[in-house]
């Protein structure tokens, strides 16, 4: 199912990108960035212990219960509500849900194997950086990339999708057509009586 391998998928990427970027660069520190286009584009390992853009930091406990919260309600909009019979939420929900995965993975602290210090306990591992002169945009990793690729797209399901329960079936529009109006029935009434 598409949803199942996307969400398999992204989590992995995720976690393999986490994993390999801070054995390579460590745990965050000054002066810690590599340029891929200098001064614009780069690797710097971060750790988030908030939400977007490190708000709420310190409750990692809240946000991993809200992300267990969230992954139940995609499991009841897929199987019970049948989103599932739609690919573009399909794919959509796949992406959210592999971002949730690798961010939860961190905020439950099980990439902390060696006894971090507090500031890093149960934090989520960045490391995309992106500076425009003086504005340094706040570190992010994959798994934020697909949250974010997949709300939008569950945004424009929202907008320019028409659910499938408002579409006539051809069975349906044939039934329609082959039932008789009430000017036509009230019609019949009138030849009837004329004829009497």
């Amino acid at each position: 199912m598409v949803y199942f391998g996307l969400a398999i998928l992204g989590c992995t990427t995720d976690l393999v990108s986490k994993e390999l970027i801070f054995r390579w660069r460590g745990l965050p520190r000054p002066s810690n960035e590599w340029w891929i286009i200098e001064g614009f584009f780069g690797i710097e390992t971060s750790v988030n212990r908030g939400a977007l853009f490190g708000m709420g930091a310190g409750y990692s406990w809240v946000f991993a219960s809200l992300s267990v919260v969230a992954m139940l309600g995609i499991f009841v909009w897929l199987f019970v509500f049948q989103a599932a019979r739609d690919r573009w939420l399909n794919v959509a929900l796949g992406m959210v849900t592999g971002g949730i995965l690798g961010n939860l993975y961190d905020r439950l602290g099980l990439w902390d194997s060696t006894g971090l210090a507090p500031d890093f306990q149960h934090g989520v591992r960045d490391w995309i950086l992106f500076r425009y002169q003086q504005y340094t945009w706040p570190n992010f990793n994959i798994a934020d990339m697909l949250l974010v690729t997949g709300a939008i797209m569950l945004g424009l399901h929202a907008f320019f999708f028409r659910e499938p329960s408002e579409e006539q079936s051809p069975a349906d529009e044939k039934r329609s057509d082959q039932k008789p109006s009430t000017d036509d029935h009230r019609m019949s009434e009138k030849k009837a009586t004329a004829s009497s």
